[in-house]
């Protein structure tokens, strides 16, 4: 599914016009992406979390030739799910 897909989906089932929906949708993707920016994490509970990641340097190899590569430090973003979630995909 994505997003647009998404937006339809919450403005049928909460009876809200589709460009009202999608305002909701990215209000709520933005306010996610600004505390994962702060450095917070993100609790939806049954649904999951959502946690920044610091990963530090490290040496890698280029596929391609065997050498090594310095892959430089990054941060990411990790989500864990919620015991609801993983309930309802096992089925």
């Amino acid at each position: 599914m994505r997003k647009p897909e998404l937006a339809t989906v919450i403005a049928e089932k909460v009876g809200l016009p589709k460009e009202q929906a999608n305002v909701v949708l990215n209000t709520l993707l933005d306010e996610i992406a600004n505390a994962l920016h702060r450095k917070d994490s993100v609790t939806l509970v049954g649904f999951g979390t959502f946690l920044p990641r610091h990963r530090g340097a490290r040496m890698g190899k280029n596929p391609q030739t065997g050498e090594p590569v310095k892959i430089r430090a990054s941060n990411t973003v990790a989500f864990k799910p919620g015991k609801a979630l993983k309930d309802s995909i096992e089925g």
